[in-house]
């Protein structure tokens, strides 16, 4: 792929301004250290715009970038469900989750399990957590972004994958681990500029390319009336068959987009992952923050636009006159040893369309989705290892300068165990894949934990830990099938097949009613005293939230309803 040297000029310009900036957003002011509500909560200080932008940007990453395009390419728009509901899910949150949170003054979610539940049920969850987001998103994030940077900048082979690993963790951690939350939510908001733009940039000149005239929405147009089975948002099965061969109603099972279980998926992410979610807690107050959720819902519904169309546009350049997909009609660089690559969609619309000095621009795009979303996880990492393991389990007593020594010791470390694990991703073919997948098999009973500890006042601490356990096998079981470990046997009909979102959907409800019965067998049906007593009044919201909620849900049934 070639480069200008005006290229390298605007992404090394970038590189070094982000870091500039995150040290003197962060700067301590003469006579003042940073105690742990400066470094973990950027001093409860974010106005509502940076909180949007900064959700947005811990969001956004290599998998929205070159995973989303790939999936438009390989599916179509469907796979912007993702993105859309995730706009939904975001004003339920700063409805029903964020007041409640923020009125108990939380640092971190684990902290809500303590408060509602137990110490021991927190350390427990507290210690997943930071392991998943060690060995799963930390090593993922530096694996994925490090060889989109190796397609975009090299030949694809795999020689920058180490030195792509080491740059992007270096360059996410000279702002990161000295600023904390601030450097990162600061930087977030030119970071979110440049995604925005970057992407904005590639769409246009990738549209502009199939109209005669080089006009956008002729483009637009254009690709409609090709490929319109592209553009259908609920699918059914044997609708779309991707370039593999397989089945896209698998990955995206009709209704349940809308109905099922990618509101489970959803409110997990959404609602109780740390690194999302610590943004919010850092708003000067619940009103900012809930605009802030707001404007993030907002960008949520742009994102496909950039990201997923540019991947319907490589498969349409590559399709044959009678639109079908074979090696004779794909360009060699979506070639790979196994056949079509549909992650090579993005780095592909840069080298053929993008022209020098603007292919600059947008690798900065995507780099500048990459380090946020690792600067991210880093800060969120050191916050619940400090907050819910180091204080009060090693010292009770910690000053809040040892609190901010500790948060920045353990990111780095954290950060060097990711380093080392995330070259190993490339070695076990799809173990990301299968690592995403199976960490959905936890999600739903922890998302039963968090909804009746917040919803319903008769939840035991017996009635969670209960749930959190069993839902694992409930979870196995309904993958047994799916899996295809039962076919040929005479088990075959214990087994249902079902769709992982499915899975998912029915995991919680059989999860919350084991729960539920445990609770009542435990307490004989009345209320617990750790139960939360939620005013009518503390779920009202103010009329910026309550416009923009309205023109969110607006726009998302305008989209399902064109798209549908």
């Amino acid at each position: 792929m070639g480069f200008s040297t005006l290229d390298y000029v605007i992404f090394i310009g970038y590189c070094l301004f982000i870091v500039a900036l995150g040290l003197w957003v962060s700067r301590e002011k003469k006579g003042q250290e940073k105690d742990s509500q400066d470094y973990f909560l950027a001093s409860k200080s974010l106005p509502w715009w940076a909180v949007g932008a900064s959700l947005i940007a811990a969001n956004i990453s290599a998998e929205q970038y070159i995973g989303m395009s790939g999936s438009g390419f390989a599916i179509g728009l469907a796979i912007s469900t993702y993105e859309w509901m995730a706009a939904a899910t975001l004003i339920v949150v700063g409805k029903f989750f964020l007041p409640i949170f923020i009125e108990k003054q939380l640092y971190t979610i684990p902290e809500f399990l303590e408060q509602r539940y137990s110490t021991s049920l927190k350390s427990i969850l507290a210690v997943f957590w930071i392991a998943l987001f060690v060995f799963v998103n930390l090593t993922s994030v530096l694996y994925l972004g490090s060889k989109a940077l190796d397609t975009i900048l090299g030949t694809g082979d795999g020689a920058l994958i180490i030195p792509g690993i080491i740059g992007l963790a270096i360059f996410a951690a000279t702002y990161s681990l000295w600023g904390g939350l601030k450097a990162v939510a600061w930087t977030d908001v030119v970071q979110v500029v440049m995604l925005i733009v970057g992407g904005v940039i590639t769409s246009v000149i990738a549209l502009s390319h199939l109209a005669p005239n080089g006009g956008v929405f002729e483009g637009f147009g254009i690709l409609m009336d090709r490929v319109p089975e592209k553009f259908s948002m609920i699918l059914s099965k044997g609708e779309i068959i991707t370039p593999n061969g397989g089945d896209a109603y698998w990955d995206l099972p009709g209704l349940s987009v809308l109905i099922g279980g990618m509101w489970i998926a959803n409110l997990y992410y959404w609602g109780f992952n740390q690194y999302i979610i610590q943004r919010t807690l850092a708003a000067k107050s619940l009103a900012e923050s809930q605009r802030g959720i707001v404007f993030a819902a907002f960008l949520k519904l742009l994102i496909p636009f950039i990201v997923v169309i540019p991947g319907i546009v490589a498969f349409v350049i590559n399709a044959g006159p009678e639109g079908n997909l074979t090696a004779d009609t794909v360009d060699p660089a979506f070639l790979s040893a196994n056949g079509i690559d549909n992650d090579r969609a993005f780095p592909w619309l840069i080298d053929r369309f993008i022209p020098f000095g603007l292919k600059g621009l947008v690798l900065a795009a995507l780099t500048a989705a990459i380090v946020s979303s690792l600067a991210s996880m880093l800060n969120s990492t050191a916050t619940i290892f400090t907050m819910d393991i180091y204080k009060p389990n090693i010292n009770r007593n910690a000053s809040e300068r040892t609190m901010v020594t500790v948060g920045r010791a353990s990111a780095a470390a954290a950060l060097l165990v990711a380093i080392f694990v995330a070259p190993l991703l490339g070695n076990i073919g799809q173990a990301f894949q299968y690592i995403q997948e199976y960490t959905g098999l936890v999600s739903p009973g922890i998302l039963a934990v968090f909804m009746l500890g917040l919803f319903y006042k008769k939840t035991t601490n017996k009635g969670a830990i209960w749930g959190a356990v069993v839902s694992i096998p409930i979870a196995l079981y309904l993958k047994v099938g799916s899996k295809g470990w039962a076919e040929n046997t005479a088990m075959e009909p214990l087994f249902p097949v079902l769709p992982w979102m499915d899975q998912m959907g029915l995991t919680f409800i059989f999860t919350a009613l084991i729960i539920i019965l445990v609770s009542y067998l435990d307490n004989r049906g009345v209320d617990d005293k750790k139960g939360l007593i939620l005013k009518r009044s503390l779920f009202k919201t103010g009329p910026a939230f309550n416009v923009g909620a309205v023109a969110v849900f607006v726009i998302l049934a305008f989209l399902y309803a064109f798209f549908w």
